[in-house]
């Protein structure tokens, strides 16, 4: 390509030269502060090497906080460059990058890592296992993820941002249109993410299916650990679909072959077939394990067993089906043809019934229930009405006719983020209140918590409902301007306005992670929720073994049912044996790097930097093949000196604060 290297930084735009300096400050403050304080091997044995499930879990969670944040902003830019008619605030190319990175942000880099960290941190516990199956490949699962995260992230400042959309379309992505290297991050840095992903979803499958506590059949499941097992399994079938395009595409960019292209016997809708194959599964990837966090939180705080629960299984194994058929609503208007647009139409009509089983169910739980107004069932609350927005608009986008005047239009980003916002990030925000002192030792507080609440949900509507009637008189999506004689002026600023109030909201939460790092107490019960599930006869913080002795589970709801019998807090000492559990490894963090190394060179075109740098995921494979570490065992005095810490060992007295 003639890539100067002198040359790589991205500058010439005040936004990008102030991030440059931003990313240098951010990086030096760290290490100052890693250095001052004396955290380096802190940081390498309990964070950087752990194989533990609950730590990873809060890694990715982290993860998720920090791409929130950059998603947002990008978010925040192209609302101001909307705000009014004809704006210069940004230019056409660098709006076209800004909605590329920030579609692409906040579904495989802030959706996914929220979600897959609060299935890492809660599953193995609701199931009564120590561990997942495989707590190495759980470890570069999550630090190949971060590797392709940060490597797609650094686009913007090193080299150029990807911007084709987040569908990255042939052939605007291809070379003749897109010569640049900005594709090639989106290319290989989702190459990377996706076979974390891809392992994740294998390992959650083996845990789930092989490691739950004698007696807990899979209908006697928690129903989150119900909605995690079937993502798992779309994630396995669907993840590869897009690993293989990926890396079609990285031959089409780099070695001049021609899957997408519109000569050489390629076709660009190849490209949108294997992307929505993968892309409409995606939804439910993200959405299942929310609809699972929801049924936790209401169950919970309605003080009732979820209502439904054998047709709320069903209908998860209904949505994951379905959503394997419906990828061409995606693109009604490509000339399918009407019997091909009349299939796809049906099955995507037909997702609203297993979807509509759900809502009914959650509303049957509530009923009757004595609810409490806690921060995370006030947003199990506000994803019903809102979700149905969403749910309502989507059926009237599955109709291939009406879609022709909604297509490539606002009303459909509205939909989408009507869809998405309230079915994953309220969820996501529920779950985090919810399981925060599972993970942390103590609570989230929860006046600003209802602050973060009113701030987000009133700022989401204010935003995106306006784009519902932009999207009807016809203002369409991915455009960075538009006229003042078009009318849609009035609707952009109220848009506009909407998103500050949004962006207020998650400051507040941002705000809310530090005043209770500072100043929440610390004394906070094993289960302040008096809530149903094996994650709550644990410690808070859990301790690193998860359970003494694994419990016996009898029914569903098996934590609810042993506090009515009293069999929460005393344990026999006589119960008590040692335990085997996997040792730290630094091998994933190097695997990491070097394939983030890798992907930078193939990136730029670099092919014999990138051969050369690749052979150092060989030699990693080779270690790990060699890698006999067995673990280590923890003994039972250990265990009975943890145990004391906050339960009573036999010869005590019941103390469970509900």
């Amino acid at each position: 390509m003639g890539i100067k290297w002198n040359e790589m930084l991205v500058g010439g735009d005040p936004l990008l030269v102030g991030s440059q300096i931003a990313i240098v400050l951010t990086v030096v403050a760290i290490v100052v502060g890693l250095t001052y304080f004396k955290k380096w091997g802190w940081l390498w044995r309990e964070w950087l090497t752990t194989v533990d499930h609950k730590k990873i879990g809060i890694m990715y969670i982290l993860s998720g906080v920090l791409m929130f944040f950059r998603g947002g902003m990008d978010g925040l830019l192209m609302k101001a460059q909307t705000a009014r008619p004809e704006m210069s605030f940004l230019d056409a190319q660098h709006y076209n990058e800004i909605f590329t990175t920030h579609g692409v942000i906040m579904i495989l880099f802030m959706a996914m890592p929220f979600l897959i960290g609060l299935m890492n941190v809660v599953v193995p516990l609701q199931i009564g296992a120590r561990d997942v199956a495989f707590p190495q490949l759980n470890a570069l699962s999550f630090w190949l993820f971060f590797s392709g995260a940060m490597l797609f992230n650094i686009s913007f400042v090193v080299g150029g941002s990807p911007d084709a959309g987040w569908t990255s379309y042939f052939p605007l992505a291809g070379k003749e249109f897109s010569p640049g290297i900005g594709n090639n991050y989106y290319a290989i840095a989702l190459q990377i993410a996706g076979l974390g992903t891809l392992m994740t979803g294998i390992n959650f499958i083996v845990t789930i299916l092989k490691m739950r506590a004698p007696g807990m059949t899979l209908m006697k499941m928690p129903m989150f650990t119900w909605t995690t097992l079937i993502t798992s399994i779309i994630i396995v079938a669907a993840f590869p679909i897009f690993t293989v395009a990926l890396a079609l595409m990285t031959f089409d960019r780099l070695y001049g072959t021609h899957f997408f292209t519109l000569s050489s016997g390629g076709s660009d809708m190849l490209w949108a077939n294997l992307f929505w194959l993968w892309g409409h599964p995606e939804v439910y990837i993200v959405i299942l394990p929310a609809f699972g966090i929801f049924s936790e939180v209401i169950a919970t705080f309605s003080r009732k067993t979820l209502y439904g629960y054998t047709s709320m299984v069903i209908s998860i194994v209904g949505i994951a089906f379905l959503s394997m058929i419906v990828w061409v609503h995606h693109f009604y208007t490509m000339d399918a043809g009407p019997a091909v647009n009349s299939f796809f139409s049906i099955t995507t009509m037909l997702i609203a019934v297993p979807t509509g089983v759900k809502i009914f169910n959650w509303l049957f739980t509530m009923r009757k229930g004595r609810i409490q107004f806690t921060t995370a069932m006030l947003w199990a609350l506000a994803f019903v009405p809102n979700f149905v927005i969403g749910g309502v608009t989507g059926v009237m986008l599955a109709m291939a006719a009406a879609d022709f005047q909604y297509h490539n239009t606002l009303f459909l980003v509205a939909h989408f983020h009507y869809v998405l916002i309230p079915g994953v990030v309220f969820a996501v925000f529920a779950g985090l209140y919810y399981w925060w002192p599972k993970m942390f030792g103590f609570m989230l507080n929860e006046k600003l918590g209802k602050y973060h609440f009113w701030l987000f949900t009133i700022g989401f509507n204010v935003t995106f409902m306006p784009m519902f009637f932009l999207g009807l008189k016809g203002a369409v999506r991915r455009a960075y301007t538009y006229s003042a004689e078009s009318g849609f002026a009035p609707l952009f600023l109220v848009s506009a306005i909407g998103s500050i109030i949004l962006a207020i909201g998650f400051a507040v939460f941002c705000y809310n992670i530090y005043w209770s790092f500072r100043y929440a107490k610390r004394n906070v019960s094993h289960d302040p929720w008096d809530a149903r599930t094996l994650e709550w006869m644990t410690a808070s913080p859990v301790q690193f073994y998860n359970f003494a002795v694994v419990p016996e589970v009898k029914q569903l709801d098996a934590f609810w049912h042993m506090k009515k019998r009293g069999e929460t807090l005393t344990l026999k000492e006589s119960d008590i044996k040692k335990i085997h559990m996997p040792s730290n490894s630094g091998l994933p963090f190097y695997m990491a790097v070097v394939f983030g190394i890798t992907g930078f060179f193939l990136v730029f075109e670099a092919h014999i930097a990138a051969a050369v740098a690749a052979i150092g995921i060989v030699v990693g494979l080779i270690i790990r093949s060699f890698d006999y570490n067995d673990g280590y065992y923890v003994s039972v005095d250990e265990i009975k000196q943890t145990e004391r810490t906050w339960r009573n060992v036999e010869g005590g007295t019941e103390n469970h604060v509900g």
